[in-house]
């Protein structure tokens, strides 16, 4: 009888530490309204003694060139969805074979949700995770937010290089704030992959993508709307 109670005991207690894991990225969320946050992988970093470079800056510190660059390069219809893009998810489930595919279905926003409270790598267990703290970071955060949180956050280089003010430093010695249109640009196509694809020294490949998004963003200045200043 008294090892069933201490089993029961365990149980709750497992149980409620669970809930508390699970629902602390929704509080924290919350806070993240008007606090600096730190990433998962920055944490994993400071916890095996590595270095991590990032200088956190409002988004009105960072080139508008940047914001639209980065909208254009990683999720076009930021401005419109709600943290989940259906359509993209639909149509990357009708073109892919596996989960793998579905990466570039992922919004700026579902990746916000990564970087500051999941893991790298693609798995069913992260992805089912990821998609409802999107919609509450879309329900909690104005998208203006959003983006400053994810420009102070993503990986922007190798060696603990986060965010736009150390990514811009590193690879061209400014701040982020006068990058110019094409600097701008390759920042944004190096960004799913800053440690290959290398901002400082770009190859012809970072550098045609680069030219490629320098053309959208000039056909599509619209698509950062939702993030400029209010007038």
């Amino acid at each position: 009888m008294k090892q069933r109670v201490t089993l029961r005991r365990w149980l709750r207690r497992a149980v409620v530490a669970c809930l508390c894991i699970l629902l602390a990225p929704y509080v924290l969320t919350i806070f993240y309204a008007f606090m600096p946050p730190v990433s998962t992988l920055m944490l994993a970093r400071w916890a095996t003694f590595r270095k991590v470079e990032r200088t956190y800056v409002p988004i009105d510190r960072i080139s508008p060139s940047l914001t639209l660059a980065v909208i254009i390069a990683e999720d076009g219809r930021f401005c419109g969805h709600f943290g989940v893009d259906i359509t993209e998810i639909k149509d990357a489930l009708a073109d892919g074979d596996d989960l793998s595919d579905i990466r570039g279905a992922s919004t700026i926003t579902q990746q916000l949700a990564k970087n500051l409270f999941l893991w790298p790598g693609h798995s069913f267990v992260r992805k089912a995770l990821e998609l409802p703290l999107a919609l509450w970071i879309d329900l909690v955060l104005t998208k203006r937010r959003t983006l400053e949180l994810y420009l102070n956050v993503a990986e922007w280089g190798p060696d603990g290089v986060f965010g736009a003010e150390a990514g811009a430093r590193r690879a061209f010695g400014k701040s982020a704030r006068d990058l110019s249109r094409y600097q701008a640009a390759i920042m944004a196509a190096a960004l799913p992959n800053p440690v290959r694809r290398n901002a400082k020294s770009p190859g012809p490949g970072l550098r045609r993508l680069a030219g490629l998004y320098v053309s959208r963003a000039a056909r599509s200045p619209e698509a950062d709307d939702c993030v400029r200043p209010k007038r």
